[in-house]
């Protein structure tokens, strides 16, 4: 599944992830991976939760965060949920590019059985993106 969060700048997306990252530590069978642009949330997540800043890699487009995704998978088998915070913030996307990074992403999710759940800015929202937002703020 692909959820986005989506709500206005401010309005808590962070602290939502975080909340549900944790609370899906208690009943997940696989692991967890957290994906942020900076460190600053590192210490409110639970040790079993992998925390992974994009600030240390040169993420510039969707293509190379693909990659970035597609090589988080290969080096553990187990992972079955990705939080992304603040897809925007990570790499710039225009419509055509974010189209087909969900695309991808729903390539990836059927094929290694992995959930996606991503935040993005109210301002930020992209049509294609519109179909999976798991609460209509923004709609």
């Amino acid at each position: 599944m692909i959820q986005v969060l989506c709500a206005q700048r401010g309005a808590g997306k962070t602290k939502t992830l975080i909340e549900m990252a944790n609370n899906r530590v208690e009943d997940n069978k696989g692991h967890i991976v957290f994906i942020d642009d900076d460190k600053r949330i590192m210490f409110e997540l639970q040790r079993d939760i992998r925390f992974v800043s994009t600030c240390d890699y040169n993420l510039r487009n969707h293509h190379s965060f693909y990659g970035f995704l597609c090589g988080i998978l290969s080096s553990n088998y187990d992972i079955d949920t990705i939080f992304v915070d603040g897809l925007f913030n990570i790499i710039n996307l225009d419509i055509e590019d974010a189209a087909y990074l969900f695309y991808e992403l729903e390539m990836l999710e059927k094929q290694y059985d992995v959930d996606f759940l991503i935040s993005v800015n109210e301002e930020e929202m992209l049509d294609c993106m519109k179909k999976y937002v798991v609460d209509l703020v923004c709609a």
